[in-house]
């Protein structure tokens, strides 16, 4: 994912305004599945401690690890029991969506604040405006967020929604995307990923900016 949040090869900063908002992105993304869950009345999520924005009840070690080695990483998955959850269909699709959804937002108060920064300075923000460049990769990061876990792989977000629209007699798709679904995800990631994703990443930053009078 990092290749994408550079036009030139990365620097100091750049790493570390990364690695904050990277931070931000995930702890509320995950903030957002155990809210859902939470809101559904299911007490798994707030008994596990995930209902809560500190950092460090969402970081996974590894996948952090990953990310700075390989730009590719994830953090702890929300615990949720689907049979505490009022609406048994929609319920799991519903705690999915929270994640992908708390990204949008963020992406879209990233790109209203530069939006009005950059409309401060005079209609042009230096490259080397910390801030401005603080606000972009919370755009594009989030925009990537948003867009990778909505994909229907398992574990990933949009797997719970594929689950939820389709009709009992098509589970079997499930069932063989939860057998497979690492291996797949691990040939999106590093192979598909990488070709297909940089222009409907480019398109959704844009229509991010545009939904804030950009």
């Amino acid at each position: 994912m990092l290749r994408y949040l550079f036009s030139n090869p990365p620097d100091i900063a750049g790493f570390v305004l990364l690695a904050v908002v990277f931070v931000i992105a995930l702890s509320l993304h995950e903030y957002g599945h155990a809210l859902a869950a939470t809101l559904q009345g299911d007490p798994t999520a707030k008994l596990a401690g995930r209902l809560t924005i500190n950092p460090r009840s969402h970081l996974d070690p590894v996948g952090t690890f990953m990310l700075v080695m390989v730009g590719f990483g994830w953090g702890k998955p929300v615990p949720f029991s689907p049979n505490e959850l009022r609406s048994r269909r929609w319920g799991s699709a519903l705690v999915g969506a929270a994640g992908p959804l708390v990204n949008v937002i963020l992406a879209l108060m990233s790109a209203a604040a530069f939006l009005a920064l950059f409309r401060r300075a005079g209609g042009m923000v230096a490259a080397d405006d910390l801030l401005g460049r603080f606000l972009l990769i919370g755009v594009q990061l989030n925009v990537i967020l948003a867009l990778f876990n909505l994909l229907p792989i398992p574990p990933l977000d949009g797997s719970r929604i594929l689950s939820a629209l389709l009709p009992p007699e098509k589970q079997h798709v499930v069932f063989f995307l939860d057998k497979w679904g690492f291996v797949i995800l691990i040939l999106v990631a590093f192979l598909l990923f990488p070709r297909f994703a940089p222009p409907i990443i480019n398109a959704a930053t844009r229509l991010i900016f545009s939904l804030v009078g950009a």
